[in-house]
């Protein structure tokens, strides 16, 4: 049986969390048994105690004291994955916007030999359900903008649903990952880009949160318009 873990970066999420996971873990079966890391920044609304009170082996948690952000929190959720021998960890959102009847397509396919699958939502035109149209124009040509100036082979730049092979995330230096923000995740398709390693992108739907409030802000934005700017000239002298 090989190991999945599933992180879960979490602010304010008491509506979602315990939901979540138990779909999740529904996924465990004789082939994969599925785990979540849940990374806490401090909810204010308790959301941490609640997956304390769940009590569930394959659940974890790991408290952090204040918001420090998404970027952070899957790097300390890969390290444990690292060091606890994990074989395939996702990334993924607490709000429903990642579907979980999307797990097991992307085990299928990085059983195929992809080293990442990212869920995406523009590889077969546009999937997406509950944005205004500014915010889809806005991703929408976000990612073509990111692709022109990195050569990311990545339709989906700034995809958040994705399925790493940990051999090959050991591989990535992890603590010189610089980006926070949604920058994060088009650095670490980067960083996988350049080390050749295999990426394929998968269709999904993504349907906005059902519950809570989006983490989107103009300062986010920001950061991955500059983000791709440093990756493109780190890349060019070789110091990803």
């Amino acid at each position: 049986m090989k190991s999945v873990l599933v992180i879960i970066p979490t602010y304010n999420e008491a509506e979602n969390i315990k939901k979540i996971i138990n779909e999740i873990l529904k996924n465990t079966n004789a082939n994969y048994l599925f785990n979540v890391l849940v990374v806490d920044d401090n909810s204010p609304d308790g959301t941490s105690a609640i997956v304390e009170e769940m009590k569930n082996e394959n659940v974890y948690l790991i408290k952090r004291e204040k918001k420090s952000g998404l970027g952070t929190a899957y790097v300390e959720g890969f390290k444990f994955a690292i060091n606890k021998g994990y074989d395939f960890v996702f990334e993924m959102d607490a709000d429903f916007s990642h579907d979980p009847k999307y797990l097991p397509e992307f085990l299928e396919n990085i059983e195929k030999g992809y080293d990442l699958v990212v869920g995406s939502r523009y590889v077969n035109g546009i999937s997406v359900i509950n944005w205004p149209i500014r915010r889809l124009l806005l991703s929408y040509f976000a990612n073509i903008y990111t692709r022109i100036v990195t050569g990311l082979k990545v339709h989906d730049t700034t995809a958040g649903f994705m399925c790493y092979r940990v051999d090959k995330l050991k591989q990535i230096e992890l603590d010189n990952v610089k980006s926070n923000g949604y920058s994060f995740q088009i650095e670490m398709k980067f960083k996988f880009f350049k080390k050749g390693f295999k990426i394929i992108e998968i269709p999904i739907l993504f349907i906005e949160r059902r519950a809570g409030v989006s983490k989107m802000s103009k300062k986010v934005v920001f950061e991955a318009m500059i983000m791709v700017w440093k990756l493109k000239f780190r890349s060019m002298f070789k110091t990803l």
